[in-house]
């Protein structure tokens, strides 16, 4: 998938390393030249200027983008970048601070797809958000490990399946299992998947893509994409 952040302070930049970490290609704009040139020699691609300005949001590759993260911290910023972008259909996240009234924020709340707070969220709330559907990640175990939290959907191939006839990756385990509004528990061999269950796994970011393909299905790619 391809992600458009526009900011490469400690948000942004943590955000996308996050994303480009699990194969997603990133695209980063940045006002302040010492922030470009940090992130191009984390080897990022990054376009210089105003985020908030069509004419860089294209050349950043707006028109092919899944998605895009306003991240700075102003909201000006990211709130125009957010409206431009919905015009080529890309899912929008807006990132807002925790000062803001909850008439401001009900105003932005309207237009954008999802608000994040950094301060609560941090990198990996900003990523869940980005990526929308039926996959949340919890947790970064190590620099290869994560955690994520998958809703089975209709279209997942393991959807009636038992957890004992579910095939993962090599490098994946299921931690957990939760029937659709029911807490979380060890998951038991014969328990059946079915639309709306939760399944908690830890897998490598190598296999992240056969897992979310495995048990959530065509949704990964529709969930994420601007609408």
């Amino acid at each position: 998938m391809r992600f458009v952040i526009i900011g490469s302070g400690r948000v942004g930049l943590r955000t996308a390393r996050v994303l480009r970490e699990e194969g997603h290609d990133i695209v980063l704009i940045e006002l302040d030249r010492d922030r470009v040139k940090q992130a191009r020699e984390m080897d990022f691609d990054v376009v210089e200027g105003d985020g908030s300005r069509e004419e860089v949001l294209l050349e950043a590759g707006i028109d092919e983008a899944d998605a895009l993260g306003a991240l700075t911290a102003d909201l000006n910023v990211n709130f125009a970048a957010c409206m431009i972008a919905k015009h080529f259909g890309c899912r929008t996240v807006l990132r807002v601070d925790e000062d803001y009234r909850e008439e401001v924020y009900q105003k932005y709340a309207r237009e954008v797809d999802e608000i994040v707070y950094p301060e609560r969220l941090g990198a990996i709330g900003a990523k869940n958000a980005l990526l929308g559907g039926s996959i949340r990640a919890i947790a970064d175990i190590a620099q290869n490990l994560q955690v994520i939290l998958v809703t089975v959907t209709e279209s997942s191939p393991m959807n009636g399946y038992s957890i004992e006839e579910v095939a993962l990756p090599a490098h994946a385990r299921i931690l957990a299992f939760g029937k659709k509004d029911s807490p979380m528990s060890l998951p038991l061999s014969d328990d059946s998947l079915e639309t709306g269950d939760r399944v908690a796994v830890l897998a490598d970011f190598d296999v992240l893509d056969d897992v979310r393909q495995l048990l959530v299905g065509d949704e990964v790619v529709t969930a994420a994409g601007g609408a």
